[in-house]
C-alpha cells in the first residue's frame, strides 16, 4: 500500500484556492488521485523551466497547511527524501508530501502526545530529534501514521545559555547544530550562535560552539539584529543555511563561520518558522498562522 492510501492522507489546498479542499479522511478519491498527479506534473514543469528575470525568486508551489498545523514550528528531510514538521505545543509529528500537497501521515510522542514549547525537528538516520527553546532534546524512531513511539530526553543544559529555535543534522561532524534566537550570554550577545551537540554512540555528547559577529552578517542590511527561526544545510555545499522570521532574511555561512550571503527571504512570509533544501534543488519554508493560514512554500534552490 503507498504512502498516499494511508488513512491519514489528504490533499492539501492550494494557496489559490484552484484545487480540491483536504480529505476528511481514507483513500483519495479517484478524482483526488488525478489532482494529485497534476500537481506532480506542474511541479516538475516548474522545476525544469528556464530561470528568467521575472521567475528566479517566485514560489513554484505553495500549500494550505490543516489547523492541525496552525503553529508549524521547524521542517526536516528523512534520508529517502520525505519531510518531516511538528507543531509548537504537542509531540505531533506530521509527514507532508510536498512536490503533491498531500497530509501523508501523523504519530505522536507518547501518549497522551507529550507536551512542549517544540520549535525545531531533525533526522540522523532512523532517528529523529524534536528541540524545544529551553535547549531539552527529545530523541524517538520515525514512527507509523497514528502510531504513539516512546521517547528518550537529553538536556543540553542550555538553557542560561539560548532560547533555541532552529536545529538541524550536519553529518561530516556527526552534529546536532542548535540555532540561537536569543541569545542570553552577555558576552556573546552580538553574534550569531550556534551550538554543536556532536552525538558519540556509547559515550555522551560533546559540546562546543560556533559564533560569528553580527555585524558581518547583516552587513548592510539594516536589520536591528538576528534571530534565527531555523537552520538546514545545504545539501550541495554543506553550508548552515537559516531564516530569520522577525527580519525575514535568508542567511548562508560555512561550518567555519564565514558568511556565504545575507539577504532579505524572497517571497511573501508573514512568519518563517522552518526552512528544507532538497537533494533536487527546492527550498521549502513554512509559515506559521498570522493573517492567513499555516503554508508550506517552494522555490527553486539555489
Amino acid at each position: 500500500m503507498t504512502r498516499l492510501r494511508r488513512a491519514a492522507a489528504g490533499l492539501l489546498a492550494v494557496w489559490a484556492g484552484l484545487a480540491c479542499r483536504p480529505a476528511q479522511g481514507g483513500e483519495l478519491t479517484g478524482k483526488e488521485r488525478l489532482e494529485v498527479t497534476a500537481r506532480a506534473s506542474r511541479l516538475e514543469t516548474a522545476l525544469a523551466s528556464p530561470d528568467s528575470s521575472d521567475t528566479r525568486g517566485a514560489a513554484i508551489a505553495r500549500w494550505i497547511l490543516p489547523e492541525t498545523l496552525r503553529e508549524i514550528s521547524g521542517l526536516a528531510l528523512t534520508a529517502d527524501g520525505r519531510l518531516l514538521t511538528v507543531g509548537d505545543e504537542r509531540g505531533k509529528v506530521f509527514e507532508v508530501d510536498y512536490r503533491r500537497g498531500v497530509m501523508v501521515k501523523t504519530f505522536t510522542l507518547g501518549h497522551p502526545a507529550v507536551h512542549g514549547d517544540f520549535e525545531a525537528i531533525t533526522v540522523v538516520g532512523d532517528t529523529v530529534f524534536l528541540l524545544a527553546s529551553d535547549g531539552v532534546l527529545y530523541e524517538f524512531p520515525e514512527g507509523a501514521d497514528g502510531e504513539a513511539v516512546p521517547y528518550t530526553i537529553h538536556d543540553t543544559g542550555l538553557a542560561r545559555q539560548c532560547e533555541f529555535e532552529g536545529m538541524a543534522f550536519d553529518p561530516t561532524i556527526h552534529s546536532l547544530l542548535l540555532a540561537c534566537k536569543k541569545v542570553h550570554d552577555k558576552a556573546l550577545q552580538q553574534s550569531l550562535l550556534i551550538y554543536r551537540w556532536r552525538l558519540q554512540p556509547g559515550r555522551d555528547p560533546t559540546l562546543s560552539q560556533l559564533a560569528v559577529p553580527l555585524k558581518l552578517v547583516i552587513g548592510t542590511n539594516g536589520w536591528d539584529g538576528l534571530h534565527p527561526s531555523d537552520i538546514t544545510i545545504d545539501p550541495f555545499t554543506g553550508n548552515y543555511v537559516m531564516i530569520a522570521s522577525r527580519e525575514k532574511a535568508l542567511i548562508a555561512i560555512t561550518p567555519a563561520g564565514d558568511v556565504v550571503f545575507a539577504r532579505p527571504l524572497q517571497g511573501v512570509h508573514d512568519q518563517g518558522e522552518g526552512v528544507a533544501i532538497t537533494k533536487d534543488s527546492i527550498l521549502i519554508v513554512s509559515d506559521e498562522r498570522v493573517t492567513g493560514p499555516a503554508v508550506i512554500t517552494l522555490y527553486r534552490w539555489p
